[in-house]
């Protein structure tokens, strides 16, 4: 089967020339020239991968990426006009997988998304492996060594946003900006007693098993060595 791409890009030339690329080299791709439709479309019909413009006409590719984030891991790469090194920053830290700065080279962004695709499907097809996690993004479930953690909803956010980028340190107010619909009523320790819960849950499945490291004073990370 194809990997299939989404292309949410609103200037047509460029959307032809990803798509000449990516389909010359195997890939499949859909594209939509706004941002609206991209939540419903990914509800319908899921992608592989999303490459995904910036400086949408409607919404901020960052916003979207925010939204996109509360229901699916999705790999994403932005493409911008932008180059400024906080905006790449700003990019990863709420999400992306990789950040292309226009003009690009066709073939180095065909290059990225099979890199991208080969870091981020290969936790999800090494399910027979004991240290594993195992996302089931449509039942809304992830499982720890085969086995499957009752988490709630914000526990399962926590735990998937972490999962996507081991190794990767969250601070507090990123986690709270990725997970909660209204971060800005949430507190630092709200962000402290769930990641407690979800420890005692990997726990209860695996008692010897401490995957969540804590960085004092800044945030949590996923162990990479799992």
């Amino acid at each position: 089967m194809k990997p299939k791409v989404l292309i949410v890009e609103d200037e047509p030339a460029i959307v032809d020339t990803i798509q000449y690329v990516l389909e010359t080299e195997g890939f499949e791709t859909l594209s939509l020239s706004s941002g609206e439709s991209v939540l419903r479309l990914l509800t319908g019909e899921p992608v592989d991968l999303i490459i995904l413009d910036i400086g949408l006409p409607d919404v901020s590719g960052l916003e979207l990426c925010k939204e996109i984030r509360r229901t699916h891991s999705t790999p994403i790469i932005f493409l911008t006009a932008r180059a400024d090194e906080v905006d790449r920053v700003v990019g990863l830290e709420i999400g992306a997988d990789d950040y292309v700065t226009k003009p690009f080279s066709p073939r180095e962004l065909s290059a990225r998304v099979r890199a991208v695709l080969r870091r981020t499907l290969t936790p999800r097809s090494c399910c027979d492996s004991p240290r594993v996690f195992e996302i089931n993004d449509s039942k809304r479930r992830i499982s720890y060594q085969g086995k499957l953690l009752d988490l709630s909803r914000y526990e399962y956010e926590l735990l998937r946003t972490m999962i996507r980028r081991p190794g990767h340190v969250y601070t507090r107010d990123q986690l709270m900006d990725l997970v909660w619909e209204q971060p800005e009523s949430s507190l630092d320790r709200t962000v402290d007693a769930h990641i407690k819960n979800i420890r005692a849950k990997l726990k209860a499945a695996v008692p010897d098993s401490d995957p969540i490291i804590t960085h004092r004073g800044i945030g949590y990370s996923l162990k990479e060595d799992l």
